[in-house]
């Protein structure tokens, strides 16, 4: 698969991930909407639902949607050097576009909450305990968690040099169902980003959008969100390989 086809097909997928996810938290958070104080699970769901859809939209890249991902595979041998730039170019540019979908999905909810200065968290994670090791520490086991189950799930296979991932019945809603129970086991310290063009992405859209009396981007914080899942992920891509094959 060409650099432009792979960057396409990531592009669309995380954009539509992104826009759900997003949109699922900003369905929650803001008012004078039919989610309003809809709660975590409601949340988690969303984002369960977000990676299936936005995998199914890149199924033709292998539907990365997250540099973990696709750092994770390449660490397990099952990704090449040579497509990385276009898997982690299409998905930061994805992650951006979804999240000023977003915004303009709920234009008139960011216009009107009550709230404005704490809308960061529509769009990026953080902490519930500031700690930026044990929040490293949090991200890193959950996108272990996830980039692990990739690897080793049951219909993981390789098509034409593109590595796919999905229970052999369910596809890709079977990672929909991993996700939403890394968040609803693991995401309550950090928001479990899991995933740094998700976080990233949104983040900078958020710097950048003209939300009403918004606060910061919080950039301090948001080399964990990015770093926790890389090491996670390319840790599970090692240890996958010292594994005996089946």
């Amino acid at each position: 698969m060409s650099f432009g086809e792979i960057f396409l097909w990531e592009l669309l997928g995380t954009a539509a991930l992104t826009l759900m996810g997003c949109g699922v938290v900003a369905n929650v958070v803001l008012k004078r909407t039919l989610g309003t104080g809809g709660g975590w699970l409601l949340i988690n769901f969303g984002w369960g639902f977000a990676v299936f859809i936005g995998a199914s939209i890149a199924a033709p890249s292998g539907a990365h949607l997250n540099p973990a991902v696709t750092l994770g595979l390449l660490a397990g041998d099952k990704a090449d050097w040579a497509d990385v730039p276009a898997y982690l170019l299409g998905q930061m540019v994805g992650a951006f576009l979804g999240a000023v979908l977003c915004w303009l999905t709920y234009k008139l909810q960011f216009d009107t909450h009550d709230e404005p200065a704490n809308t960061r968290g529509i769009f990026s994670t953080g902490p519930t305990v500031p700690n930026y090791l044990w929040n490293t520490i949090t991200e890193v086991i959950g996108t272990f968690v996830l980039v692990f189950w990739i690897l080793l799930s049951p219909g993981a296979k390789a098509a034409d040099g593109v590595p796919q991932f999905g229970n052999a019945a369910l596809g890709y809603a079977a990672v929909a169902f991993v996700v939403i129970g890394i968040g609803n086991s693991l995401g309550g310290p950090t928001g479990y980003a899991i995933n740094p063009a998700r976080d990233l992405g949104p983040r900078i859209a958020y710097a950048i959008l003209p939300i009403r009396n918004k606060g910061g981007a919080d950039w301090n914080y948001a080399w964990v969100p990015v770093v926790g899942p890389i090491v996670g992920g390319v840790l599970a891509g090692l240890i996958s390989q010292i594994l005996p094959s089946s």
